[in-house]
């Protein structure tokens, strides 16, 4: 099967005729280009890279090293910015943020969270800047993996403190 064959008139990609290994193929393909493009990091699941990216547009953030523990990115001030989204799917609805690592230091590991929530398609559905201090009160710690982790419920925004940038992030989306 070729590639034109797969795009349908609307431009989507059909994958329903595809087997298992065209559809990884594929993954694998996608997942190389957008490394190529600077879209994402690494070729892992694409959903943390794709917000750290969104974030760095939406921020003007530069991003830090991947091993660099506790933020994700530094702005023009030098404020830290951990970056931590989830993809929502009908089959997996829950908000839960990947783990929180760092927040056992006396110094907190960084001054904003940004967290993004996803739809399936990889839509910015919300976005939410939140101070270190709500996500300490908010957040609880998970011993077997050693970390935190928080859930981005729709109360988060209603909280003090807590910045709505969701238009912000949709805008580094569009923009390419």
């Amino acid at each position: 099967m070729t590639h034109r064959e797969n795009i349908s008139d609307s431009g989507a990609l059909q994958v329903s005729g595809m087997t298992t290994s065209q559809l990884l193929r594929a993954y694998g393909a996608v997942l190389a280009e957008l490394r190529e493009r600077g879209t994402i990091r690494s070729e892992n699941s694409p959903v943390g890279d794709y917000a750290e990216y969104l974030a760095s547009r939406a921020m003007g953030l530069t991003l830090v090293h991947k091993s660099s523990v506790g933020y994700d990115g530094v702005d023009e001030l030098g404020v830290r910015y951990q970056v931590k989204a989830r993809r929502i799917t009908s089959w997996n609805r829950s908000r839960q943020l990947s783990a929180i690592r760092g927040m056992e230091k006396p110094v907190d590991p960084f001054d904003f969270l940004l967290g993004i929530l996803f739809d399936a398609d990889f839509g910015v559905a919300r976005a939410a800047l939140i101070p270190i201090s709500v996500v300490r009160a908010r957040a609880s710690r998970q011993e077997y993996v050693n970390a935190w982790r928080l859930l981005l419920t729709d109360r988060v925004w209603e909280l003090p403190d807590v910045v709505d940038v969701t238009a912000r992030v949709q805008g580094a989306a569009a923009a390419g």
